[in-house]
C-alpha cells in the first residue's frame, strides 16, 4: 500500500469511518466486490472476516494478498453478469463520479449484487470549499476531484427499489462557506485548496500544484475570504462528515 494512504487510514477518524462500514456487512455474505479498491485496505479488512473479496479500480490494484483477487474495470461498466456477488461494497467513490455516468455507476452496483448494498460518501459537503486552481488551464476545480454533494434522500433516490436495512453518520464535517468568502478566495487563486489529491483537473487533466508567489492584492482577498466565512460558519448546525447505508435487494433471489 502506498505509504500516504497507510497514514491517512491510521488516523482516529478514517479507523472509525472503515470500521463502520466494513461493520455494515451482514456476516452471513460470501462474496464481495469492493469498488474503488486503491490500495486494498478495505479489502483486506474484509478478507480478514472470511469474505471471498474482488477488489477493482479504473487500473488494476496492486495487492500483495492471495485472498483478494484484484481485477480493472470501471465502475459504469463492470465486467460481470447480474447478481454475481452477494454483496458490493462502494465507498468513497461516487461522489468523484459526474452526471449521467453517476446513474449508470448506480445502475451497475445494484445489477451485479445479488443480496446486498454498501455505500459510503460525504455527506451535504460544500464543494465550495478548499477549491483548487488548475495552473495549466486556470480552470477551478472541487476539493479532492469530488463533483457531487450527497444527502440521505439524494443517495436513496439512486437506488431506488433497493431497501434500507441500516443507516449510520459518521463524523463530525467541517463549516461550510458562502459566496462572499468563495468569491474572494477565487480572487486570490484558491490557495488553500486541496492540492495533496492524486485527482486532477477536471477540465484539463493536468496535476494540480499548489500556487506559488502570489500579489500582495491575492493575500489581502485570502485574508478577508478566511474572516468573511468565519462570520457565518459560528451560526452553522453542526453536520456528519460521511453518511453510510446498507441496502438490501427488495425482491428475494
Amino acid at each position: 500500500m502506498d505509504e500516504s494512504l497507510r497514514v491517512a487510514y491510521e488516523r482516529t477518524i478514517e479507523r472509525d469511518r472503515v470500521g463502520d462500514l466494513v461493520g455494515l456487512v451482514p456476516a452471513a455474505t460470501r462474496t464481495v466486490l469492493d469498488i474503488g479498491a486503491r490500495g486494498g485496505f478495505i479489502a483486506r479488512q474484509l478478507a480478514d472476516r472470511g469474505f471471498a473479496v474482488t477488489a477493482l479500480d479504473l487500473e488494476r490494484p496492486l495487492i500483495d494478498d492471495p485472498r483478494i483477487e484484484c481485477v480493472q474495470g470501471d465502475a459504469t461498466r463492470l465486467p460481470y453478469g447480474d447478481r454475481s456477488f452477494d454483496l458490493v461494497f462502494c465507498a468513497e467513490v461516487l461522489e468523484h463520479i459526474a452526471q449521467p455516468a453517476l446513474e449508470r455507476a448506480a445502475c451497475e452496483l445494484a445489477r451485479v449484487a445479488r443480496r446486498h448494498l454498501v455505500i459510503g460518501v460525504p455527506y451535504r459537503q460544500d464543494l465550495r470549499l478548499w477549491r483548487t486552481r488548475c495552473g495549466s488551464c486556470g480552470a477551478v476545480n472541487p476539493p479532492w476531484g469530488h463533483v457531487n454533494s450527497f444527502d440521505e434522500a439524494g443517495l436513496l433516490a439512486l437506488f431506488a427499489g433497493w431497501r434500507l436495512c441500516a443507516r449510520r453518520f459518521i463524523g463530525i464535517g467541517e463549516p461550510g462557506t458562502n459566496a462572499l468568502s468563495v468569491w474572494l478566495m477565487d480572487l486570490a487563486g484558491n490557495p488553500y485548496g486541496t492540492y495533496v489529491q492524486d485527482e486532477s483537473c477536471i477540465r484539463c487533466g493536468a496535476a494540480l500544484l499548489r500556487p506559488g508567489w502570489r500579489t500582495s492584492w491575492q493575500r489581502v482577498c485570502t485574508r478577508a475570504a478566511v474572516l468573511a466565512r468565519a462570520a457565518t460558519a459560528r451560526f452553522e448546525a453542526p453536520r456528519p462528515n460521511w453518511i453510510h447505508l446498507l441496502l438490501e435487494r427488495a425482491e428475494a433471489g
